[in-house]
């Protein structure tokens, strides 16, 4: 628990860090060619989030998720999904923390007051939880997550396109539920333990873990790329933490401690609910392009 708890920390602090480091990427590339790279409905298109992707600090942003990546994978190996999702999500705070000194933002007593809540309530789920349930699950569970996670990800990103500047919200939750639905691929791969090549290449969640990394890694980008990112933020938080872990609960054996499962609800509840309070007090949209970078005022979502 205590391995698996500090593992998901880590992957925390990871993801956070990259996260501010994706953001200043992706503004500083929409400064550098202000108004260009739109679809005609107002959104980045692929050129110009390829063109955010390429700069520095994307890039070194980028190494830090996959170092996160690696690291919730085992964290979701180790611990209940309601719990290692809900650690993992706790990267808003990180952010917040961060932004402060790489980005100039003054957080406000209501944004403290709001990571004071996440923390305490990630406390009474280390305090709640019990053992991790099975990493089996039916081979039809394997098929309908590669499927689900093809609709999401290849129908979200034609709906993100279609909708162009207004697609905020909707990108923050499909890359948070891309993000949701790897933790649950990782946690019932076969050809882990004991490992087994052929088992693991022959797995439908292998694929179903590759295209919602890559479809949630892209929705990640465009969230970034569009003005406000309050509501995405809010909205990639619920995505990541609350399907994964219903599932968790009631299909993979996941369970809280003999008479904490009330515990294990109400810091569920919470630490959604702070996470969500820190996007949503976290009011600095991003700047217009003709402002420098010491203006740069942007709340980031992360994986």
């Amino acid at each position: 628990m205590l391995i698996g708890l500090l593992t998901a920390v880590a992957a925390s602090i990871c993801y956070g860090t990259g996260s501010v480091l994706q953001a200043v990427g992706s503004r500083r590339a929409a400064r550098a060619e202000p108004g260009a790279g739109l679809t005609q409905h107002g959104g980045p298109n692929l050129s110009s989030t390829a063109k955010a992707a390429l700069t520095w600090e994307f890039i070194v942003g980028t190494i830090l998720d996959f170092v996160g990546f690696g690291l919730g994978a085992l964290a979701a190996r180790l611990l209940p999904l309601f719990l290692s999702q809900t650690v993992i999500s706790a990267n808003l705070v990180i952010t917040a923390v961060l932004s402060v000194k790489l980005l100039g933002i003054r957080l406000s007593r209501k944004e403290w007051a709001s990571i004071g809540v996440v923390c305490g309530a990630l406390v009474l789920l280390a305090t709640a939880a019990g053992h991790e349930g099975g990493h089996h699950a039916e081979r039809s569970t394997h098929w309908w997550l590669l499927a689900v996670t093809v609709l999401l990800m290849l129908g979200g990103t034609v709906a993100v396109r279609l909708l162009g500047g207004r697609a905020a919200i909707l990108a923050g939750l499909l890359s948070g539920l891309g993000f949701g639905a790897l933790g649950v691929g990782v946690r019932i791969l076969d050809g882990i333990d004991p490992f087994d090549p052929p088992a693991l290449l022959a797995d439908p969640a292998l694929y179903a873990i590759v295209i919602a990394g890559v479809g949630g890694m892209y929705l990640h980008t465009v969230a970034l790329q569009i003005g406000s990112v309050n509501g995405a933020t809010a909205a990639l938080v619920v995505g990541e933490t609350v399907l994964p872990g219903a599932i968790g609960v009631l299909w993979l054996g996941d369970a809280s401690r003999p008479g904490f499962a009330w515990l294990a609800a109400v810091g569920f509840a919470l630490a959604v609910a702070g996470a969500v309070a820190v996007a949503w007090y976290g009011n600095h949209d991003a700047p217009a392009p003709a402002q420098t970078p010491a203006d740069l005022r942007v709340p980031v979502p992360a994986p």
